[in-house]
C-alpha cells in the first residue's frame, strides 16, 4: 500500500482486506479496486471492471475505493468515513 501510495498507483485486489485498511487507518490513498464475486476470473469480470475504470476514473485519481461484481460497482471516496 505505501509502494503503490507513493508511486500514484492503484490497487486491484480481489482481498476485502485492502478495503478493511483503508477504513482503518482513515488513508486517503492509494486508490483500491476490489474485486467481488464467486468468479474472478478475468474473462468472468473484465467488462465490468472496463466500466468502473471508465466511469470512476477520476475519483481514482483523487483516492477511491471502487468495489466491483458483476452486477455493478459502487464508489467510495477517501478517506472512508468511521
Amino acid at each position: 500500500m505505501e509502494w503503490a501510495r507513493r508511486h500514484d498507483c492503484v490497487v486491484f485486489t480481489h482481498d476485502l482486506d485492502y478495503g478493511a485498511l483503508l477504513y482503518a487507518t482513515g488513508a486517503t490513498a492509494p486508490s483500491v479496486i476490489q474485486a467481488r464475486g464467486e468468479d474472478v476470473r478475468p474473462a468472468a469480470l473484465a467488462a465490468s471492471i472496463l466500466k468502473a475504470l471508465a466511469e470512476a476514473r477520476q475519483e481514482l485519481l483523487d483516492g477511491a475505493l471502487v468495489t466491483v461484481d458483476v452486477r455493478r460497482h459502487r464508489i467510495s471516496i477517501l478517506p472512508l468515513k468511521h
